[in-house]
């Protein structure tokens, strides 16, 4: 019979095989979400079972992905922004045939690739989710790229309806929709039951509507579990976005398939025990455990990660001026992303305050405007990261801790990203408090494997962004809003972990370690301290974190009195000085720190530094404390 005269007896027939097909693959991932959760002890399947049918729609006819390279540029993109279903994700691939589905009972236990929630470690997840309402700007970060360099991938995300209660989730639809990305499909699955009771819209599909339309998203509205209209959803979605998002609504009911779970309240977290697992199976019937998806390949190939980077900055400098180094590091980077097409830099509305203009001016075309958005610029980078880019985030240091949450994520997800934050500490002057950063390197340093720099005149900033571009990992560098003059000649080298001895001589009685603007106080104490025949050492320790060790140590030895005071603007918990003391500690040496130790206000710099004591009168009072008391100390024995 020709097929452009089916009957519509048989093609319902064929309809109805084909949804039982489906059927079979969606019972098939329930029944691994409960045994996997059961033998565990522990997870959320019925979150997973809700979107069960969805997603076996996406992986059976319109997910194209290689299996055996999850890196490659060409791959569709699925961020599970719902991270708790995470079984589902790894029953999914389990089903593409990436390991056999019994491994996954060993869910959630230690060194199993299968965590409660994704992570890194399970190399099909595109960044580490669980922390709710990160998923679609994730997959925001994947689509723009995709669109700039056009790329053919879609990425899909599969939301949860509680998490849409977070802003950063109306952040990425803003986003989305201001950059057009026509390629993101957002999946909604709409189950109605939260964690600890009706989620804030519950089945109140309309609300969800008007939410997603008013963010200029293309709306699909469906029944979650009925097999043509998802199938529909998604042809509609990737035939007929026109240059819109699509919000793919899904109603659904938790639980689904198993009808002592299904839309009942009380069961979010918890497995199954073992007898009511064996009832849950028998109601799903038998089933073919050899049924798989059979995912499409792009027809290319090309793996993510940086290629080589020609990372070479010239710039000059009058040493009879001044600059800023968050000036300097605008110019820099705008050298470097001209020639290291995989740097990307994403700014917060403060690109002429942070200098990202530079790169915005001379290549807008990996210029990306997060507007005042701060958490969903942090997680738009974890996207580019994941598919081989180097995201460079600027915006004010006392902004990035708005998006703590996201940053600690984006560090679960390994990804490689760069944040610079300016008007760091009480030097920033008359803005006052609410615009310094002053936690931010306790905030940084608290993450594994981060570093930390801070220059304080031009040459270390052109030498140190450098050094952060070519870091794989997490690095954070403080910039200053005062000028300062040049203390280095061009061409010095700086590297992560070293620091620089400024001042020295034979007769040093202790040591001076600063950062950033406080070096400049820490010379003009020694110079007024030479002046009452006192020496001190001064040491730029311009990478905070890891710290030059051995050069602090060195200097110990080197000096009368063992003994290092650390100057800082920053507040005294979680900063340099303690960071000094840690890498010295082990020898019982002295460390003593002077660091802002109160909520600061508007004023002039040498005001608010002077009020803080950290200035240069301060060091000097402290040096002579200590060397008084010693020389005191020295005579009574």
């Amino acid at each position: 019979m020709n097929c452009a005269f089916l009957s519509i007896d048989h093609f319902l027939l064929l309809n109805m095989t084909n949804n039982n097909a489906l059927q079979e693959k969606a019972n098939l991932l329930r029944k691994w979400c409960l045994v996997s959760t059961t033998a565990a002890g522990s997870g959320h399947p019925t979150s997973c079972l809700s979107a069960a049918d969805l997603s076996t729609v996406l992986f059976e006819k319109y997910f194209t992905y290689d299996i055996s390279n999850p890196l490659n540029i060409y791959n569709d993109r699925f961020v599970l922004s719902k991270g708790h279903a995470a079984p589902l994700l790894y029953a999914l691939f389990g089903m593409c045939n990436a390991y056999d589905l019994n491994e996954l009972k060993t869910l959630r236990q230690f060194n199993s690739r299968f965590e409660g929630h994704p992570v890194p470690k399970f190399k099909y997840a595109e960044a580490a989710t669980g922390s709710l309402g990160q998923g679609l700007s994730v997959g925001a970060g994947l689509a723009l790229l995709a669109k700039r360099e056009k790329l053919p991938y879609t990425t899909y995300v599969l939301c949860g309806d509680g998490e849409l209660a977070e802003g950063q989730v109306w952040e990425a639809a803003n986003f989305a929709a201001y950059h057009r990305l026509n390629n993101l499909i957002a999946i909604l699955d709409i189950n109605r039951l939260a964690q600890s009771g009706e989620t804030m819209f519950g089945h109140h599909m309309e609300e969800y509507e008007q939410r997603f339309r008013a963010f200029n998203f293309q709306v699909i509205t469906i029944d979650g579990h009925n097999f043509g209209e998802i199938d529909q959803a998604f042809q509609q979605a990737r035939d007929d976005a026109g240059q819109a998002p699509v919000a793919i609504i899904a109603r659904t009911e938790k639980g689904k398939g198993i009808s002592f779970l299904e839309n009942k309240d009380g069961w979010h977290g918890k497995p199954l025990k073992e007898e009511d697992l064996k009832k849950a199976l028998d109601e799903l019937g038998a089933m073919d455990d050899m049924l798989r998806f059979e995912l499409r390949k792009p027809s290319k190939t090309a793996v993510a990660h940086p290629s080589r980077m020609n990372t070479a900055i010239q710039l000059e400098f009058d040493k009879a001026k001044t600059y800023a180094t968050r000036e300097v590091f605008g110019k820099a980077l705008a050298q470097i992303t001209k020639n290291a097409q995989d740097v990307y830099v994403l700014d917060a509305d403060v690109k002429n305050s942070t200098f990202t203009e530079d790169v915005f001016n001379d290549t807008p075309e990996r210029f990306i405007e997060c507007f005042i958005a701060e958490q969903n610029m942090v997680s738009v980078g974890a996207g580019l990261s994941r598919i081989g880019k180097i995201p460079v985030l600027a915006t004010f240091g006392a902004f990035f801790m708005r998006a703590a949450d996201q940053i600690r994520m984006a560090r679960i997800s390994e990804a490689n990203m760069k944040f610079v934050g300016s008007h760091v500490g009480v030097s920033i002057g008359e803005d006052g408090p609410s615009q310094m950063a002053l936690e931010d390197i306790a905030f940084f340093g608290a993450m594994p494997d981060a570093v930390i720099l801070q220059p304080c005149d031009a040459v270390a900033t052109t030498a140190l962004v450098r050094r952060m571009i070519e870091h794989t990992g997490f690095v954070y560098m403080r910039t200053l809003r005062p000028k300062t003059r040049l203390l280095y000649t061009s061409g010095e080298e700086f590297h992560i972990g070293g620091s620089k001895i400024v001042r020295q001589s034979a007769n040093d009685l202790l040591t001076v370690a600063a950062s950033g603007i406080t070096v400049f106080e820490a010379l003009q104490a020694a110079d007024l301290l030479a002046q009452e025949n006192i020496k001190i050492r001064v040491v730029d320790c311009y990478s905070i974190n890891p710290v030059d060790k051995r050069t602090l140590m060195d200097c110990l030895n080197a000096t009368r009195h063992k003994c290092i005071i650390t100057v800082e603007d920053h507040f005294e918990h979680g900063g340099l000085g303690d960071f000094v003391a840690a890498a010295i500690s082990a020898e019982g040496n002295h460390v003593v720190k002077l660091a802002v130790t109160k909520i600061s206000q508007s004023g002039k710099q040498e005001e608010l530094l002077r009020d803080a004591g950290i200035d240069a009168a301060a060091i000097v009072a402290r040096v002579n404390k200590i060397v008084r008391s010693t020389e005191k100390l020295n005579t009574a024995v």
